[in-house]
């Protein structure tokens, strides 16, 4: 039996954390999904866990998730990251695919979820 993946899924809003982690869900129940309100509720939580993805907001209280992005690398560098945002500026875009960070578009949706989910293999 294999483990079930593990999903980080950070957004200063509990509505968007919640909706996002039951869209999740439907498409795949047997997730682990690891919710942190901010950039560094984030760190703290993955100091001792692995996810294989990050789901990200850009615009949190603290640091960005461009931010959040770049130091979650450093420290799981095969983690695959996804920015999550109603923030859809090309320079933003830009910016995350620099990073090696993957840009998806709010509003959450079943469709937007499977996109990411698929970032897993």
């Amino acid at each position: 039996m294999s483990v079930p993946a593990t999903i980080l899924l950070v957004d200063d809003s509990r509505a968007s954390r919640m909706l996002c982690a039951t869209v999740l869900r439907s498409l795949n129940p047997d997730l682990r999904i690891l919710e942190a309100g901010d950039g560094d509720a984030a760190l703290a939580l993955m100091a001792g866990e692995q996810a294989g993805l990050a789901i990200l907001d850009m615009n949190m209280p603290g640091m960005s998730g461009l931010e959040l992005a770049e130091k979650l690398h450093l420290g799981h560098p095969m983690m695959k990251l996804a920015l999550l945002t109603a923030n859809s500026q090309d320079a933003i875009q830009r910016r995350a695919a620099a990073q090696g960070v993957h840009f998806f578009r709010k509003p959450i949706s079943e469709a937007v979820i499977g996109d990411i989910l698929a970032l897993l293999g």
